[in-house]
């Protein structure tokens, strides 16, 4: 018997958890549904939800031990993890997201048939908003 799975919320840690709570509630649309008790948008930890999809930050530091500006190094790591996100809408997310600023690239229909916007948060990890594209979308061009 398989292992009964209902879901999955990844944890990212941070550097600046306000900047990632304006990013990932502000810009996103995610909201806050669980905190480690602290006041918002101080906190060390955040529980995120949008249309039951669920995402955790985490401070990278305590408070008395983050230093001024994020190390290069871990932040470069961070873009080998990207977080795939269903998304039957590309095209209205990428018009939604450049209004807000963020979107730079339009979305590509990758070779295995997934319409994809990619982005990056503040931190560095890449975020994909994906759907399957229309077959006439992945028909070549002649």
């Amino acid at each position: 018997m398989a292992i009964d799975v209902r879901g999955m919320a990844p944890l990212l840690n941070v550097f600046d958890m306000p900047t990632s709570i304006a990013y990932y509630r502000d810009v996103l649309g995610f909201e806050i549904v669980g905190t480690d008790g602290n006041p918002v948008p101080n906190n060390d930890w955040v529980l995120l939800e949008l249309n039951g999809v669920q995402l955790m930050l985490n401070t990278a530091y305590e408070a008395d031990e983050r230093p001024p500006s994020p190390d290069a190094a871990r932040i470069a790591a961070h873009r080998e993890t990207c977080l795939f996100f269903s998304c039957p809408d590309v095209e209205g997310a990428y018009t939604y997201l450049r209004e807000k600023g963020v979107a730079h690239q339009p979305p590509k229909v990758a070779p295995y048939g997934m319409k994809q916007l990619y982005l990056l948060d503040p931190d560095g990890y890449e975020l994909c908003f994906q759907w399957a594209a229309e077959k006439a979308e992945r028909q070549p061009k002649a």
